[in-house]
């Protein structure tokens, strides 16, 4: 099955995650299939905390995808800060 995650590429006490579509066997920081965003929580000042390609995750979801729980709430998140 494929999933839409997040995987870790921060350093120590300093988080940063691309949000991945990846097999759901794979390890956490196995080669995904296609990175489609990334969330930043640590962002402050000009950066950008989370950047999502909508029409990617449409895409995979439309060919069976399953989205984690937190990415989808990023997801909501993300719809919310767009029609504001």
């Amino acid at each position: 099955m494929v999933t839409i995650r997040l995987s870790n590429t921060g350093a120590k006490k300093n988080p940063y995650y691309h949000i991945v579509v990846i097999d759901s066997r794979k390890k956490l920081s196995g080669r995904p299939l296609e990175r489609i965003g990334f969330y930043n929580p640590s962002a402050t000042g000009q950066e950008i905390p989370l950047k999502i390609e909508m029409e990617r995750v449409d895409h995979w979801v439309s060919q069976g995808a399953q989205v984690s729980d937190r990415v989808s709430k990023l997801i909501k998140d993300n719809a919310a800060a767009v029609a504001a």
